[in-house]
């Protein structure tokens, strides 16, 4: 079974958590949605309360292998508290450097995986206003949806939740599931 850790702190746009964490469930990958904070309660960008299945401490402190993938999702000021999580950002690395899958949506690719590796030499996405602020990537930056290179998916933000969240799917388990949950869910 895959496995996928979706990270979550308080101010995160909640459609990029809750999006992803659906999508995967239904194609049967183990998700744990985990957050940065003290609190396994956390309280979105728009002021919806979300309980986490638990805390990256305890995540961490059980010391399971790497999952197959990880989802940072975006939103102010969630992306900037899931950067100032030096354990997030460390586990992000690791993901990175094990040639795992980094996902990575709306502010988060260009606030988040800058501390990282994850950008070097890859195509990415972000939310239009925020890629001119890391003019060292700059120059790999598409304006789409969603971008897929090597081990790496960005999305643009809010309206693509939904193709990011497919291609992390479809990455995972396949076409087959993929277009299994693309009818059942009647997506576009």
């Amino acid at each position: 079974m895959k496995k996928a850790v979706v990270f979550i702190a308080d101010g995160t746009e909640e459609i990029e958590v809750i999006t992803p964490v659906d999508y995967l469930r239904r194609a049967a990958v183990q998700v744990n949605l985990v957050s940065v904070s003290q609190s396994r309660t956390v309280t979105t960008s728009h002021g919806v309360s979300i309980n986490a299945d638990m805390t990256l401490e305890s995540y961490l402190s059980a010391g399971e292998e790497l999952p197959d993938a990880v989802v940072v999702p975006g939103g102010m000021p969630g992306t900037t508290n899931i950067a100032e999580c030096r354990a997030a950002v460390d586990f992000v690395d690791q993901m990175d450097k094990a040639g795992k899958l980094v996902c990575a949506i709306c502010a988060a690719p260009a606030v988040v995986l800058p501390l990282t590796g994850a950008l070097k030499g890859k195509s990415w996405t972000c939310y239009p206003s925020r890629w001119d602020n890391i003019e060292e990537y700059s120059g790999k930056y598409k304006d789409e949806a969603f971008v897929h290179d090597a081990n790496l998916i960005t999305g643009r933000g809010p309206g693509a939740a939904e193709e990011f969240s497919m291609e992390i799917v479809r990455t995972l388990v396949g076409d087959a599931i993929f277009a299994k949950i693309k009818e059942g869910s009647v997506q576009r």
